[in-house]
């Protein structure tokens, strides 16, 4: 059985980085043959790690720290004016857990999605055998959280249930329905599924403060970051 102290780690050549433009990055990732465990892969993620279908890796960037992995403290978490006006335009919604496995319903939202939002990104073009090895693996404790209106499905948030918590893997939606922030109220209905496990953290994945797009995450207080192996409160200027 494998534990922290006995993994092997492997670092990618250099590649454009996704974040920010005119970088090279560098991913260091636990080695693919190596036995992962539900307490092994919850204290990784406590180290900053993240699951990409059967993967875990975190940045490993020379020069460059920007990738700060960032979580949300679900007993301290107080919405605020803009997380309660999103939970009002959204209460028409229903939400059910949902396998996580493949269905032409789920895939076609996904398809849409990334079509529209990140036809520039490097999972452009989906495909179905990129859904199913970026959001599921076989030794994840992975949740489709399915967002319905009507009984459409317009929004899925896709997380990893941990020892400590849940690990917000990926969340894509209807991309005309942009006006009801459906992102964030994935994010809201997380942290709530959170307190109802029981569970005191919802890990965000990584903050990149250059990155405009990665600014909402900061809108979830307390927010705490990963800084030289200590998590610690984010405290906005």
């Amino acid at each position: 059985m494998s534990s922290l102290s006995t993994l092997r780690f492997f670092t990618t050549p250099a590649h454009p980085c996704s974040y920010l433009e005119d970088r090279q990055a560098t991913t260091l990732f636990v080695d693919p043959r190596a036995r992962i465990t539900p307490e092994l892969y919850s204290e990784l993620s406590r180290h900053g790690f993240r699951r990409s279908g059967e993967f875990i890796y975190r940045p490993h960037c020379q020069g460059c720290d920007a990738c700060i992995p960032a979580r949300i403290a679900v007993d301290e978490f107080q919405p605020r004016r803009r997380h309660k006006r999103t939970i009002r335009a959204n209460n028409d919604l229903s939400v059910e857990q949902e396998p996580a496995a493949f269905s032409l319903e789920h895939y076609r939202l996904y398809a849409r999605y990334i079509e529209t939002r990140h036809a520039d990104g490097d999972m452009y073009p989906p495909s179905e055998e990129q859904f199913c090895s970026f959001l599921m693996s076989d030794w994840s404790d992975t949740r489709f959280y399915s967002f319905r209106l009507d009984g459409r499905l317009v929004a899925v948030a896709v997380a990893d249930r941990l020892r400590d918590g849940l690990s917000a893997v990926y969340t894509y939606f209807d991309p005309d329905l942009d006006q009801r922030s459906l992102g964030n109220r994935a994010i809201l209905w997380q942290i709530d599924e959170c307190r109802r496990l029981g569970l005191p953290y919802l890990y965000l994945g990584y903050w990149v403060p250059p990155c405009q797009k990665m600014a909402y995450k900061r809108d979830f207080q307390p927010f705490e970051i990963l800084i030289d192996g200590v998590w610690q409160r984010y405290q906005p200027e």
